[in-house]
C-alpha cells in the first residue's frame, strides 16, 4: 500500500490525528492544580486543567479526576461532579456550570461572526444516574450571543457518547485574539434568569439552557461522569476521538497555567541571587509561550519558602512575588524577601521551606 493510501485508511477510520479539537484536556488527563477540588468558588478553575465552574446556588458539589471511563474507547480518566450539598429549588440567578473557555486566536478558525461561519461537532461520553435533560451551550465573550442544546442518557449508569451539530454564527461579535473566543459550557443547575432559551437555535442574549434542565443538585445521591470531550469543525457524525500523548495535552495546558512543585519538603524552584541582605530574585522561564504575561499563585505563606544562599537555609519574611520588570509571557522575574542574612552578590536557590505543599504556579487563563 503506497503512503498516500495509508494515510486515507488512517483519516477513513478515524485514528489520523490533526489537531481537530478545539477542546484542550478533553481526555481529563491533566490535572496540574491537583486531582480534587470542593464546591469552587464562582467563575474559578480547579482540579483538571482548563476546565472552569460557575457556581452560585444553595448547595455543593465536588469535581474530580477519577478513572471511571467507558471501555475500549482508549480514556484513562474521566471528569466527576459529585453533589455532596443538596439544593431542591434553584432560584432564579443561581447556576452550575463546567465551563471551557475557548481562546480566540483558535477559535477564529470557525469564523463566527461571517458569512463563512463554520459548523461544529461536539462530542463526549457521559454517564449519570440522572436521566433527565441536560444542556449544552455556546457563548461569547460580550455574553449576548448563545446557543443551546438539550442533551440526555438513555439508560441510568452506562456510559454513553453524546453529539451534536452546533451551525456557525454569522452574526454577533467573536473575539480572534488572545481573549475568549467562545465559551463552551455543560449545565448542570439553572435558574430562570439563564434558562428559559431556545433549544437548537441562536439566540441573543445571556441563556445558557432551556427550561427542561435538570436539576443535578436535586440529590447528594447525584453523580455525573464526563471525557471524551471534542469540539471540531464539521456537519455529520464526530470522528474518533482525538487522543494525543500525554506531553502534548501538558504543553497545550501550560500555557493557561504552569506549576512548579509540590511534592518535596525543599523543592528547588529556581536559581537566582541576592540583591541585598533581604532580597532576592531570579528568573523563570516558561515551558511554552503562555497566553498573556501570567499572575502568580503560592500558598501565600511567607515562611513556606526560603532562599539558600552561602550553605544556609534563609526563611523569607514575605511570600514570592512577581516583578513587572523582565516579565513577559516568556518568562518570570520572581522575588523573595528573606531575613537580613543574605549576601549581596550571592548565588541563591529559591526553595520550599520544609514544606511540601509549597508550590509557585503562573496562570494566564481566561
Amino acid at each position: 500500500m503506497s503512503k498516500a493510501a495509508e494515510l486515507a485508511a488512517l483519516i477513513g477510520s478515524g485514528q489520523a490525528q490533526g489537531n481537530r479539537n478545539l477542546i484542550i484536556n478533553g481526555a481529563m488527563q491533566v490535572a496540574q492544580r491537583g486531582t480534587s477540588v470542593a464546591d469552587p468558588s464562582d467563575g474559578t478553575y480547579g482540579s483538571l486543567d482548563r476546565f472552569g465552574f460557575f457556581n452560585s446556588n444553595d448547595g455543593a458539589f465536588t469535581i474530580s479526576q477519577e478513572t471511571t471511563v467507558p471501555s475500549g474507547e482508549g480514556f484513562y480518566n474521566s471528569m466527576k461532579f459529585d453533589c455532596t450539598t443538596a439544593d431542591g429549588t434553584i432560584a432564579a440567578g443561581q447556576y452550575a456550570t463546567c465551563f471551557q473557555n475557548i481562546e480566540g486566536l483558535n477559535n477564529s478558525i470557525l469564523q463566527y461572526g461571517t458569512s463563512d461561519a463554520k459548523s461544529i461537532v461536539v462530542s463526549f461520553y457521559a454517564k449519570s444516574n440522572l436521566t433527565g435533560t441536560f444542556c449544552y451551550s455556546v457563548r461569547n465573550s460580550a455574553v449576548d450571543r448563545s446557543f443551546i442544546k438539550e442533551w440526555s442518557l438513555a439508560s441510568a449508569n452506562t456510559w454513553e457518547r453524546i453529539s451534536f451539530v452546533i451551525e456557525g454564527d454569522t452574526t454577533g461579535t467573536w473575539l480572534g485574539t488572545n481573549g475568549i473566543g467562545s465559551r463552551h459550557m455543560i449545565s448542570l443547575s439553572q435558574g430562570s434568569t439563564f434558562s428559559g432559551g431556545t433549544n437548537n437555535a441562536w439566540q441573543v442574549g445571556n441563556k445558557t439552557a432551556t427550561n427542561n434542565q435538570v436539576n443535578f443538585l436535586s440529590s447528594t445521591d447525584n453523580e455525573l461522569f464526563i471525557t471524551g470531550w471534542q469540539v471540531e469543525i464539521g456537519s455529520g457524525a464526530p470522528t474518533a476521538f482525538e487522543h494525543e500523548d500525554f506531553g502534548t495535552t501538558l504543553a497545550r495546558c501550560q500555557r493557561y497555567y504552569y506549576k512548579i512543585g509540590s511534592g518535596s519538603v525543599y523543592q528547588r524552584f529556581f536559581m537566582g541571587s541576592c540583591q541585598s541582605s533581604n532580597y532576592a530574585n531570579g528568573s523563570v522561564p516558561f515551558p511554552v509561550e503562555m497566553r498573556a504575561t501570567p499572575s502568580l499563585e503560592s500558598t501565600g505563606t511567607a515562611n513556606n519558602y526560603a532562599v539558600y544562599a552561602a550553605n544556609s537555609v534563609r526563611v523569607c519574611t514575605s511570600a514570592p512575588s512577581i516583578s513587572s520588570t523582565g516579565s513577559s509571557t516568556s518568562v518570570s522575574n520572581v522575588s523573595f524577601g528573606a531575613d537580613s542574612l543574605l549576601v549581596a552578590g550571592q548565588a541563591g536557590e529559591m526553595i520550599a521551606n520544609n514544606n511540601s505543599s509549597a508550590y509557585l504556579a503562573f496562570s494566564a487563563e481566561l
